[in-house]
């Protein structure tokens, strides 16, 4: 079945917010409100949502700083999900990543997601030989929406 994508609209927050608590990407340091905002504020044609017969049921953020690409909250809701949805929203953040010149795409999945770990498998990504650092400069969750 194919998925019809568009860009994000601030008009689908609440619905996107419901479907990345559905996919449990939702982390109390990681308040899905303020990093709407951020996107929107910073590359928001990279932040695409999927629709099945008009209802919001994908989404995928995509950014790109120069160097590499990255993706967060890919989400299909689990009702739909094995329908290619995820691989339609990959393929097309990828492109729009290419046109840009993006040489690179990366992402971050958590070390026991083994369902989505297959899933990137499957459509080509492979484990990269990095160690992920992080560092926390704003906290979510000391702040309000």
């Amino acid at each position: 079945m194919t998925l019809e994508i568009r860009p994000f609209t601030p008009a689908d927050t609440e619905t996107v917010v419901a479907l990345w608590q559905r996919c449990d990407l939702v982390r109390p340091w990681n308040n899905p409100y303020r990093d709407i905002t951020r996107k929107l504020a910073d590359g928001a044609d990279l932040f695409l949502v999927g629709l099945e017969d008009g209802k919001l049921v994908a989404s995928v953020m995509g950014g790109y700083e120069g160097h590499r690409g990255w993706v967060n909250y890919l989400a299909v809701d689990p009702a739909v999900q094995r329908q290619g949805y995820g691989r339609q929203l990959m393929v097309a953040v990828e492109q729009k990543l290419i046109a840009r010149g993006c040489p690179k795409l990366n992402l971050q999945i958590r070390r026991n997601n083994h369902a989505v770990i297959d899933f990137y498998n499957a459509i080509g990504y492979t484990e990269d030989d990095v160690i992920s650092f992080g560092k926390r400069l704003i906290s979510d969750e000391e702040q309000t929406v």
